[in-house]
């Protein structure tokens, strides 16, 4: 294991730390509900659901945050702002987690900023994502919301690399980084997701968790979920192998300093916290004989899971 050199920030986003040195905090597992194909859904459009199925998928994956230690967020997306601000509010009265906000155009996404501003729940809400493509409009919309937390998404389809990403948050003279974007748009706290863009690239993308750390000190993570959807979906992988890829393809996240991961669908949560916490908890055990680091939490996975 090993120590970053760079003092490493630790965000608060509605009463959940991200970020600090490896073994300090556990690793943040953010679930998707409400996305599209999603069975929970019942009229997409109009944001109709199946509320008891919802409320079931929620507290399984409550169960398992509290089993293991690792603190959750939840991905809540929606294919327009009717929709997005229904989910919202659900997520809202039924748990205290804070709140991914991921809809699917720049009008579903604005139109939630605006809603949660309104009801008095900006602490809790992080928008997903900003990028290259966001455009400025968005940028001042969010601004003028007063919206604080924000994942940052590092696509760099010119260079996908490692380097790459690290060039799209901290740009390119005389082009602004995403860094410079977010933060001139009134974000202050950062959640950089380093994206993953093909079966292989959990591989660059934990390299680039590392380097953001490194170069940056800021929370870093990503979604391996997508690699090995792709890779299932190509017909070569059984329900088990499925199980060990994803487990691999997330922890390795963590082994490079990852402080948050988007696992896929909430209904994965049984299969993906375990790994995770086991990992977080090795991480932690290394930390403490080598470095002297300890956990900040009696809540870590280091003094839960064994």
């Amino acid at each position: 294991m090993f120590r970053f050199e760079r003092e490493q920030q630790i965000f608060d986003i509605g009463g959940v730390r991200v970020g600090g040195q490896p073994g300090q905090l556990p690793t943040i597992m953010i679930g998707s509900i409400f996305y599209h194909g999603d069975k929970t859904v019942t009229d997409p459009e109009r944001g109709e659901f199946d509320k008891e199925r919802a409320l079931r998928l929620l507290r399984d994956e409550e169960n398992q945050s509290s089993r293991t230690g690792n603190p959750r967020m939840l991905d809540v997306n929606g294919t327009n702002g009717q929709a997005l601000v229904k989910f919202i509010d659900f997520i809202a009265d039924n748990t205290s987690s804070p709140i991914i906000i991921g809809g699917a155009t720049s009008e579903a996404r604005l139109t939630a900023i605006r809603h949660v501003s309104h009801v008095g729940l900006m602490d809790r809400c992080v928008l997903n994502s900003i990028g290259m493509d966001t455009a400025e409009d968005e940028l001042e919309a969010l601004s003028e919301a007063g919206l604080k937390s924000a994942i940052l998404l590092l696509f760099n389809k010119r260079w996908p690399t490692a380097n790459g990403r690290l060039e799209v948050l901290g740009g390119r003279p005389p082009e602004k980084g995403l860094l410079e974007k977010a933060a001139q748009a009134g974000v202050r706290n950062f959640l950089v997701d380093v994206s993953v863009v093909d079966m292989p690239d959990p591989g660059p993308a934990a390299k680039a968790v590392y380097f953001v750390k490194e170069k940056f000190g800021l929370p870093a993570g990503c979604g391996p979920h997508n690699a090995v959807q792709m890779w299932r979906q190509g017909g070569t992988l059984d329900s088990s192998q499925v199980t060990s890829a994803s487990a691999v393809a997330h922890v390795s996240q963590i082994f490079m300093g990852g402080n948050f991961l988007l696992y896929g669908p909430v209904s994965h949560a049984e299969r993906m916290y375990l790994p995770c916490a086991l990992a977080d908890a090795y991480v932690a055990y290394a930390m403490r004989q080598q470095y002297r680091i300890s956990p900040l939490t009696k809540e870590h996975p280091l003094f839960k899971i064994f």
